[in-house]
């Protein structure tokens, strides 16, 4: 059986701002280094073997210090970069709300039926994840790694470990950072989940 811990890195100065980061690479701020730091401890007793990251600068600089104290290797995985949001990245989720409220609310209810302007759909994002997982899934039949992805494709990653279609708020999803959940895998579904740690916002 192999445990997958699911990480969201710490937080940005995107993050304390109710910025949207997209794709961009936006270092760790002084907190989401600090966030890092505690799912680093948490999670130095799963005898994680490699740590997988996306290949942004907040997902790489927590993957390097997760697998520092779990003296483990770092893999950046291209095909695990963050959903494209487009025209939407850089903006405070706040002006989307109130200056494209329809795309807000239809983001929020019912993301598969929105692409934001310039970017990337979900159902895009998801073929991208199930490829990148599949891949690692082959390739670790037993014993513990981690995933270290920014929201909203650490959401889509979780949908696609439980096998569940039904996204749940990717506005709320957004906020999330620095906390952890732990999945036991058979094949490439989960059997079991956990969720180990969350942080404030």
């Amino acid at each position: 059986m192999l445990r997958m811990a699911l990480v969201r890195p710490g937080a940005t100065n995107f993050d304390e701002q109710g910025r949207i980061k997209g794709t961009l690479d936006i270092p760790l701020s002084e907190r989401g280094a600090a966030q890092a730091d505690v799912a680093a401890s948490e999670l130095r007793g799963l005898g994680l073997e490699v740590v997988y990251c996306s290949p942004c600068q907040p997902a790489t600089e927590t993957a390097e210090r997760i697998a520092e104290q779990a003296d483990a290797k770092v893999k950046r995985l291209e095909k695990l970069h963050n959903v494209d949001q487009g025209l939407w990245q850089g903006k405070r989720i706040e002006e989307i709300r109130q200056g494209q409220p329809r795309a807000y609310h239809r983001w929020r209810d019912d993301p598969d039926a929105v692409c934001p302007p310039g970017g990337e759909t979900v159902a895009d994002a998801r073929h991208r994840v199930k490829k990148a997982l599949d891949k690692i899934c082959k390739k670790h039949k037993k014993g513990s790694i981690a995933l270290v992805t920014p929201e909203p494709l650490a959401s889509l990653i979780r949908n696609h470990l439980l096998n569940d279609n039904a996204v749940e708020d990717l506005w709320e999803a957004e906020c999330e950072r620095g906390q952890w959940e732990l999945f036991e895998l058979n094949g490439e579904v989960a059997i079991s989940c956990a969720s180990t740690a969350r942080s404030d916002r």
